[in-house]
């Protein structure tokens, strides 16, 4: 916490010494007392910024929740299958390389024309976008499957339909977990695109406008809350890393 704590009281003796004009950057009480409202305020028909955080919160959660767990369940397997079969490699790694080399902003307009304006034009981008470092991760990681792994279970009389179950995919849980958390990540970054282009509602949505009515503190608002809920994310799948890859402390010797 000293870092936070210490850009704060900088921003604050900043704004308060006048150095910087409050239009240009708002103090960190401006900014609170404006959250605050968003938070807290009362609902109004047209006041979008008073009383509506919580309710743009869930819409993001719930288009990240949707997007990832297509892009998780997806990725995994077939990441797991480029990783273990040449013949699924030569067949999907080159039209995976192709489509995650093009920007993510780009599939905005197709996703609008296909999907319109609804939310599953937000869940598309998200899905899509998180999808493609999640199957590279988890194909590296299925790839690096020690051999020794897999010659002990045929010793021990693991049936070869079952090595992958059983052998690869555990030994990948490593790369695994590593690319569902910078697909997370990415799903938060998608999730403001699609919602200030593709959607309404939402934090995307709240950044979009505040940005066109001038509002300074709540764009700083905004992003403060979508790197705290993207933080939160973060840690529960780290935690859930932690549980599951329990045996790798002993392994390492930690």
């Amino acid at each position: 916490m000293a870092l936070p704590a210490a850009i704060l009281i900088a921003w604050e003796v900043v704004t308060a010494a006048g150095w910087v004009s409050s239009a240009s950057l708002p103090s960190p009480r401006t900014v609170a007392a404006a959250w605050w409202d968003w938070i807290f305020g009362p609902r109004q028909a047209l006041a979008w910024y008073s009383g509506t955080w919580g309710l743009y919160v869930l819409m993001s959660l719930e288009r990240v929740a949707a997007g990832f767990a297509i892009a998780s369940v997806t990725g995994i397997s077939l990441g797991v299958l480029i990783g273990w079969y040449s013949a699924v490699e030569d067949l999907c790694d080159g039209m995976i390389n192709f489509m995650r080399a093009v920007p993510m902003t780009a599939w905005v307009p197709f996703a609008v024309f296909i999907f319109g304006i609804h939310e599953s034009a937000a869940i598309f981008l998200i899905a899509f976008g998180s999808f493609f470092p999640i199957v590279v991760n988890v194909a590296a990681g299925a790839r690096q499957t020690p051999r020794i792994l897999i010659r002990a279970a045929r010793m021990l009389g693991t049936p070869p339909r079952r090595l992958l179950v059983r052998v690869v995919l555990p030994a990948a849980l490593p790369a695994i977990f590593t690319g569902l958390r910078v697909g997370l990540g990415l799903a938060w970054v998608l999730v403001i695109v699609a919602e200030m282009l593709a959607v309404q509602g939402g934090l995307g949505y709240a950044l979009w406008s505040a940005y066109q009515f001038s509002r300074l503190d709540l764009i700083l608002a905004a992003i403060a809350s979508v790197g705290g809920l993207g933080l939160a994310s973060d840690r529960l799948i780290s935690l859930l890393a932690q549980r599951v890859l329990r045996w790798q402390k002993g392994s390492t010797g930690q």
